[in-house]
């Protein structure tokens, strides 16, 4: 069992162990946290220091115990958690989460915080930058969302009230194989019993989903966020691409998003399956990845990497004047 190290992240084991159990031995205590006997009589002096009343029996089967009626504060974090929750809340906000939830949810973390510690964090907010530029979210209810969640967990078919772009109104069953977050907004994909197909919904325009009694399973094959990745990669654009990239599967994942393309190991490299609005755009991409490849569609694709060849040549045969 491994232990905690810092001494104040011991104490506030120790206070959470007390608050789980009615009444703990001071060699049982040791054991959890690691420590000896010596250090828990001193670990609870320090608590009653901060005004929490921890009442210690002697005896043989003495020990520790919480005084009867006393209640924890919603919330104590060391600095280290403090940090990571503050941080979680304000890289949600930049992403898209719900932003009223994380300035509610920032508001109350902060103000249970101890004084130098709240001036600290709110340093941190102050002086955070992100290169991630901020988008307004579509935030879907929270009780869609949950009641998704929980019937992609347990299996259990909901009957989704949905609304499309255009406003209009329809119900179907649906089976949720999963919830995917992506640039900025919530999708489920899973099996429309209206279409008979596997289809993505955003979850903000879910105007309810009532979980029924029916069950599914989940093919094996399945992957959530590669569906929704690949599915929103052909909805505004033209033309469909397929090129063989000869390079590792890591390489490629390391320069090309998962959100705008499809990648494959196989023989002879990677396949690169994406959609492009302009070819002559994925013929800059192409020739900036500086792998060689090998065009699988569409046909004319060669024609603009000819182009840009041609382009690229008559610059490096530009020179400057008098030179």
């Amino acid at each position: 069992m491994s232990h905690p190290t810092h001494p104040t992240t011991r104490i506030l084991t120790m206070l959470e162990l007390l608050q789980a159990n009615h009444h703990m031995g001071g060699r049982e205590l040791a054991r959890r946290l690691g420590v000896d006997e010596r250090t828990v009589r001193r670990y609870a002096t320090r608590l009653e220091d901060l005004g929490i009343p921890v009442v210690a029996q002697r005896g043989r089967y003495g020990g520790y115990r919480l005084m009867p009626g006393y209640k924890l504060p919603p919330l104590m974090l060391t600095d280290d958690e403090a940090t990571a929750v503050v941080l979680g809340l304000l890289a949600g906000r930049r992403m898209g989460l719900p932003n009223q939830a994380t300035e509610s949810a920032l508001a109350k973390v902060q103000r249970v915080l101890p004084t130098l510690l709240r001036e600290r964090v709110q340093a941190l907010q102050d002086t955070l930058a992100f290169t991630l530029a901020a988008r307004d979210p579509a935030a879907p209810a929270t009780e869609a969302l949950l009641t998704l969640a929980a019937a992609a967990r347990e299996r259990r078919r909901v009957r989704l009230r949905y609304r499309s772009f255009q406003g209009a109104g329809t119900e179907r069953d649906f089976d949720p194989y999963g919830l995917v977050f992506h640039s900025g907004r919530w999708y489920t994909m899973g099996h429309d019993h209206r279409s008979g197909e596997t289809r993505t919904f955003r979850v903000d325009r879910v105007v309810s989903a009532e979980p029924g009694t029916d069950t599914y399973e989940i093919p094996g094959d399945v992957d959530p966020a590669q569906h929704v990745t690949r599915s929103l990669a052909g909805v505004p654009y033209a033309h469909e691409v397929e090129v063989l990239l000869e390079t590792t599967l890591g390489e490629a994942r390391r320069r090309i998003p998962a959100s705008t393309a499809t990648l494959t190991e196989t023989d002879g490299g990677v396949l690169m399956i994406t959609r492009a609005e302009r070819l002559d755009g994925m013929a800059q991409m192409l020739a900036g990845f500086g792998w060689p490849f090998v065009i699988h569609r569409p046909d004319e694709l060669r024609g603009h990497i000819r182009d840009l060849a041609r382009i690229l040549e008559e610059q490096a045969a530009r020179r400057p004047p008098g030179g």
